[in-house]
């Protein structure tokens, strides 16, 4: 399985649209500006079908450890962003087998 970029989309809907790329290119870029948008506002974004984006609020910590360095410092409560997977999405990738998925392995430093 392989990754699929911004580009590759915008090239997609260009295959079966035949719009202009450029403004193919705008729209995708509207809506990522949209969804950010709303997420820095705290606000849900649910698309029916597909999933919901949502933030989180993370628990800080006193004693955190950057893995790095090793150095110990505190980390405080802060936003991130999650996504859930809609009904209809999750049937439909539950019959990928592990064989397909990516292997989420990240290499040994």
């Amino acid at each position: 399985m392989s990754k699929l970029t911004k580009a590759d989309i915008v090239d997609a809907i260009y295959n079966k649209t035949g719009m202009d790329r450029r403004d193919i290119q705008h729209v995708v870029d509207l809506f990522i500006s949209e969804v950010k948008t709303a997420l820095v506002s705290n606000k849900v974004i649910e698309l029916r079908g597909f999933g919901t984006f949502e933030i989180k609020i993370r628990k800080g910590r006193e004693k955190a450890r950057n893995p790095k360095t090793g150095e110990i410092l505190s980390v405080a409560s802060h936003g991130i962003a999650a996504f859930r997977a809609g009904r209809e999405l999750r049937q439909d990738v539950w019959t990928i087998k592990q064989e397909q998925a990516v292997v989420n392995e990240r290499p040994k430093q």
